[in-house]
């Protein structure tokens, strides 16, 4: 049941990221320097599935160690999962992505977009696991 689990909150959060990256795409590939018109223009094709694969698979691993972190911490409601995961995403998972972009002299932008998906994504993950969890 626990691996359904994680593989449930790991889907939530990859299709909360399908559609924020939907929505921020134009900014996105403005911060992050990719130019899709000369992509297509130079004939390059883009990763194509295995991006999405590799992505799932991050995901599964990160619902995985927050299924132990929650379960270690006696978290097993919807809004403490969420609460939780929302505070891994905000003060572990996004100063990391600023201190990657800042070295990496990237806009402030980039780090808003991405640290927003690993916060929301992690809050995501966090209430499925926390509110589905069953106590051992």
């Amino acid at each position: 049941m626990e691996y359904i689990l994680v593989l449930g909150a790991a889907l939530a959060s990859f299709i909360f990221g399908a559609v924020w990256y939907m929505v921020m795409s134009k900014p996105w590939q403005a911060a992050a320097g990719i130019d899709v018109a000369k992509m297509q223009v130079d004939g390059e094709k883009g990763p194509g599935a295995y991006i999405f694969v590799v992505a799932f698979l991050c995901s599964v691993v990160v619902a995985g160690m927050m299924r132990h972190v929650l379960s270690m911490s006696n978290i097993e409601t919807f809004g403490g999962g969420a609460l939780a995961g929302l505070g891994l995403g905000l003060f572990i998972a996004t100063p990391w992505i600023a201190m990657n972009n800042m070295f990496g002299m990237k806009p402030r932008v980039l780090t808003l977009i991405d640290g927003t998906y690993a916060s929301v994504g992690c809050m995501i993950i966090g209430a499925v696991l926390g509110g589905f969890a069953t106590s051992a």
